[in-house]
């Protein structure tokens, strides 16, 4: 019997022996008197084993009919192995139109001996941290190693953006490796379909953010170290960066990697898809349906989304500074690139000038502002490299900030340098005149010979 059953004999027993009246046996079970009456009929009848549930024992109208329960095992097998219990039932209510429960599928899974995909682990304790209000306020990114195709082809890395108000996944894009063409065309994706985030949350990956210890001059100057190629777009853009100084701080992408890394690649799996361009042509199709079932609404319906500038595949590039030729050219990497002759026919050679390379290989080459060159993307396979730091320098070692002569004169500038050089250095007898310390001399009639 049930622990509801349970107390059912003794209080029909005491009622038929007369010894409580049959309100007081339907108060006690919580029935009605024409319930108890029907109880104690039974129990004449057939005794305390006849006040058990008639239905126990038989077998649910609603169980799952034999063949369907075949059908799906079967396909657990077969064509839907490796998926997890929720994944494997929404694939069989949409593409076999099987009506069944999440539990029925588990169920039949642990009666073939599949192992579960993913071992419940205990909750372990964290601290809340709220979501942003509204859509754009907030943008994490990140990338992902993992064996995406399942050894069906090259090894890949996805790089993806989720925002923070609404768990939308707004980019996904397979990349052989973490590089900054594969972060510059997430960001273009971002930029020209939802628009300009507030602010990008992300870890320290040095395309990013500068991770290295060398300072040129102008950087010991200015203070401050030169940002990354992508750094300055995103300062030019006016989007902010948070960088995460653990996993857990970016944990809505860090969980977005273990859901793709199950549904994402059964996906792929099922379709049979073993190329980067086919992973990266499927994309939007998964991204449509995951986004329906797995976004929610932010808490401010408005959204901060800003709309991109026009120049923005300009602003979207590297930038390097270099020294145009006498023959109006200036080299960049492998390529050479011819700057026409100017207004009048004017020459552009000793000018220093800015090379932007652009994400599609585009070269635009601006004086100050003004476009005076462009060249055209070598061809379809170009990928976005840096070619040197956003300083333009090499590294080079730190060196203590040198302090700004004073307004005492000359003299004083003179001095400084003088005691800046090396005293054991000797200089060739045509260079004597350019020596400070012999313009120091000169300047000062007591140590004159």
């Amino acid at each position: 019997m049930s622990r509801k059953e349970l107390p059912r004999p003794g209080l029909v027993a005491a009622a038929v022996a007369g010894q409580i009246t049959n309100r007081q046996g339907a108060t006690a079970l919580r029935m009605t008197a024409r319930q108890f009456q029907r109880l104690k009929q039974r129990f004449r009848l057939g005794g305390a084993a006849a006040l058990r549930h008639e239905g126990r024992g038989q077998a649910s109208h609603r169980r799952l009919v034999p063949t369907v329960a075949a059908q799906v095992q079967t396909l657990l097998r077969d064509r839907y192995a490796g998926f997890n219990d929720t994944h494997a039932t929404e694939k069989l209510r949409e593409v076999h139109q099987l009506r069944i429960s999440r539990e029925s599928v588990r169920r039949l899974r642990h009666a073939l001996g599949l192992p579960a995909v993913h071992r419940r682990r205990p909750p372990q304790h964290r601290s809340r941290r709220a979501r942003e209000e509204a859509a754009g306020q907030l943008v994490q990114l990140d990338g992902s190693s993992h064996d995406w195709l399942e050894g069906r082809g090259p090894g890949m890395t996805l790089l993806g953006a989720i925002d923070d108000a609404t768990s939308e996944v707004l980019a996904l894009h397979f990349r052989p490796t973490e590089d900054l063409h594969g972060y510059a065309t997430l960001l273009h994706h971002i930029f020209t379909t939802v628009g300009l985030p507030v602010a990008l949350y992300g870890d320290g990956v040095n395309i990013l953010v500068r991770t290295d210890q060398h300072w040129t001059l102008a950087e010991e100057l200015a203070g401050a170290q030169a940002p990354t190629h992508l750094g300055r777009v995103l300062q030019e853009l006016g989007i902010g960066y948070v960088q995460a100084r653990c996993p857990q701080g970016k944990g809505r992408v860090e969980r977005l990697w273990g859901t793709l890394q199950d549904r994402l690649v059964s996906e792929l799996r099922l379709r049979g898809i073993d190329t980067a361009a086919a992973a990266n042509a499927f994309l939007p199709t998964f991204l449509a349906d995951f986004n329906r079932r797995f976004a929610r609404p932010a808490l401010t319906p408005r959204a901060v989304w800003r709309r991109p500038p026009r120049d923005l595949d300009s602003l979207l590039s590297c930038r390097y500074h270099r020294v145009v030729a006498q023959d109006n050219t200036l080299r960049l990497g492998p390529r050479l690139i011819q700057i026409p002759r100017g207004p009048h026919g004017r020459s552009y050679a000793k000018r220093r000038v800015e090379a932007r390379e652009l994400l599609d290989g585009r070269v635009v080459v601006l004086l100050d502002t003004t476009v005076i060159a462009t060249a055209p993307s070598p061809g379809p396979d170009f990928i976005l490299a840096p070619r040197a730091r956003p300083s333009g320098a090499r590294p080079r070692a730190t060196r203590p900030q040198p302090s700004a002569p004073s307004s005492v004169g000359l003299t004083t500038a003179l001095a400084g340098l003088a005691a800046a050089l090396p005293s054991t250095r000797r200089r060739h007898p045509w260079r004597r005149a350019y020596d400070p310390r012999l313009a120091l001399r000169a300047g000062h009639p007591q140590h004159s010979g």
